[in-house]
C-alpha cells in the first residue's frame, strides 16, 4: 500500500482519556500508522496542518457536537476522511452525517476497535486506488501531450497542431478526416488529455465494427427486456462518456435511421434507452472522425445533411503520410527506438538507403504501416545499423508499389502498355480503346522491341 515517510497519519479526538488510549493502543498494533490522540476538538482542528490522513471522531466533545466539529474539519480541508464514533444510535442523526460527507459512523460496543480498524483499512485502500488512478491519469495526460504523441515538424502537421490546441480550448465539437492510418484516434485523445475534462472518460467506438441492428444499443444503452437477450439494463457510450469525450470513429458508416437517433441526442442532450421511456441527460463532449468527404455523402443520400451540419464543428483535415516530408523520417527513428526498447535492444539506426526507401514510397497506410515496416525492419536488422534491404513494402496498393520507383513518363507509359497487353492476350485493338491510344503508337513500340 501506498504510504508517505511519516507513515500513515490517523488522528483520534476522544474526551474520554481511557477510551482513546484503548483506540491509540489498538490502531498502533500496524507499524504503518502513525497515530496522534486529542481531547477537544480545539487540539485537533490546530493541528490540521499536518494534514492527517483520516480522523476519529467522538461525537460528543467538551466544545463541540460531532456535527459541527465535522464541518469545521471540512471547511480547513475536505478531502480528510471522518470516522464518528458515538456512544448513541441516533438514526435521523446518522443518515445527516452520512449525507454530509462523513465517511462511517460507529457506536461504541465491545466490537467498536475492530470496525475502527477495519474501516480504516477500507479508507487506505480506497485512498491508494485514487492515488494510482491519479498516476495513471498524469501519465495518460503526459503520453497524450501533443509533442509527445504525435510526432512530425512538417508545415501540415504543424497546422494541424494549431487547431487540435484550439479544440482542447474550446467545448466544441470537431470532426477530424484523413486517411486510415493517419492517427485520428490518436488526435482526439490528445484533444481530450489537453481539455478542462482530461480526468473525465474518454469513450472510443468504432462505428464501422459493430454491427448495424447493435449500434443503437451500443451508443444510448437498453433496458432489462427491451429486445430477446436483454437480461440485464446496459448503459450506452454517451452516459459512460459522462462530462467527458465521446470519440465516434468512422462516422460516415453509420446506418441512416441511426443517425436520425443520433441528431436528436445532440439537439436535445439526453438519451432514452431502448425499451425505456425515461430520458437520461448526457454531457459528453463529442469527436467524429472519418475517411469519407462528408458532403459528397450527404449529396449521395448516404448521410443526413442535418447531422453533418450539427458535427461540422472544428474540422481537423489530417494530411497523408506522403505529403509529411522529413516526418517520415522523425516517425521511423521513433519506432524505431521504441521498437528497440520494448525488446531490450541496441539502438539501431537507419542507413542513407535505408533513409532513402522509406522517403520515396507512397505509404498508402500511412503513419500504421511506417510503425509495421519499421519494426519489422529491426527484427531483421543484422547489425547496428539498419539497411536498405531490411526495408520491406508489403503494401496491397500496386498502384504506390508502382509509384515507388520514380521514372520518366516515358518510362511509365511502356509499364502501363505492357501490362495492359499481357491482361488482355496481346490483343492490340482491345488495349488501343482501354487506354484510349492510337493501334499503331502500340504496333510502333512492338516493332522497336519497347514492349519486350
Amino acid at each position: 500500500m501506498a504510504q508517505t515517510s511519516e507513515g500513515y497519519k490517523i488522528f483520534i479526538v476522544e474526551d474520554n482519556r481511557w477510551y482513546g488510549e484503548m483506540l491509540e493502543h489498538h490502531l498502533s498494533l500496524n507499524p504503518d500508522y502513525v497515530v496522534k490522540r486529542f481531547e477537544s476538538a480545539r487540539e485537533c482542528l490546530d493541528q490540521l496542518h499536518e494534514k492527517p490522513d483520516v480522523i476519529t471522531l467522538d461525537f460528543s466533545l467538551p466544545d463541540g457536537t460531532g456535527d459541527k466539529v465535522f464541518k469545521q474539519i471540512k471547511a480547513i480541508n475536505s478531502r480528510i476522511p471522518v470516522v464518528i464514533i458515538s456512544g448513541q444510535e441516533d438514526i435521523s442523526t446518522v443518515v445527516n452525517l452520512l449525507k454530509e460527507g462523513v465517511y462511517d459512523y460507529i457506536v461504541k460496543d465491545d466490537d467498536t476497535t475492530e470496525k475502527v480498524w477495519n474501516t480504516i483499512l477500507k479508507i487506505r485502500e480506497r485512498k491508494d486506488l485514487q492515488d494510482e488512478l491519479e498516476t495513471l491519469r498524469e501519465e495518460v495526460a503526459a503520453k497524450y501531450d501533443f509533442d509527445s504523441s504525435i510526432k512530425g515538424n512538417s508545415p501540415a502537421i504543424k497546422r494541424v497542431f494549431k487547431i487540435m490546441e484550439k479544440a482542447a480550448r474550446l467545448n466544441i465539437t470537431a470532426t477530424i478526416h484523413g486517411e486510415t492510418g493517419t492517427g485520428k484516434e490518436l488526435v482526439a485523445k490528445a484533444i481530450h488529455y489537453n481539455s478542462a475534462t482530461a480526468k473525465k472518460p474518454f469513450v472510443a467506438v468504432n462505428v464501422a465494427a459493430i454491427p448495424k441492428e447493435l449500434i443503437e444499443s451500443e451508443l444510448f444503452g437498453h433496458e432489462k427486456g427491451a429486445f430477446t437477450g436483454a437480461v440485464s439494463r446496459r448503459v450506452g457510450k454517451f452516459e459512460q462518456a459522462a462530462g467527458g469525450t465521446i470519440f465516434l470513429d468512422e462516422i460516415g458508416e453509420m446506418d441512416i435511421n441511426v443517425q436520425a437517433k443520433l441528431l436528436r441526442v445532440l439537439q436535445e442532450r439526453e438519451v432514452v434507452r431502448i425499451g425505456g421511456s425515461q430520458a437520461v441527460k448526457v454531457n459528453a463532449r463529442v469527436i467524429v472522425a472519418t475517411h469519407r468527404d462528408l458532403s459528397e455523402e450527404v449529396k449521395k443520400g448516404n448521410f443526413r445533411e442535418d447531422l453533418y451540419y450539427r458535427l461540422l464543428g472544428l474540422p481537423i483535415e489530417l494530411p497523408p503520410l506522403r505529403e509529411r516530408g522529413n516526418d517520415i523520417l522523425l516517425l521511423a527513428k521513433h519506432f524505431v527506438d521504441a521498437f528497440c526498447k520494448e525488446n531490450r535492444l541496441e539502438k539501431l539506426s537507419l542507413s542513407k538507403e535505408a533513409r532513402n526507401k522509406l522517403l520515396k514510397y507512397a505509404w498508402p497506410g500511412n503513419v500504421r504501416e511506417l510503425k509495421a515496416v519499421t519494426e519489422l525492419a529491426v527484427a531483421m536488422a543484422d547489425s547496428d545499423e539498419i539497411d536498405g534491404d531490411a526495408i520491406s513494402f508489403r503494401s496491397n496498393n500496386s498502384l504506390s508499389d508502382f509509384l515507388l520507383e520514380e521514372t520518366t513518363l516515358k518510362e511509365y507509359n511502356r509499364k502501363i502498355i505492357k501490362h495492359f497487353l499481357k491482361k488482355y492476350e496481346e490483343n492490340v485493338m482491345t488495349v488501343s480503346q482501354k487506354l484510349g491510344i492510337g493501334k499503331s503508337k502500340i504496333y510502333q513500340m512492338l516493332k522497336e522491341g519497347e514492349l519486350d
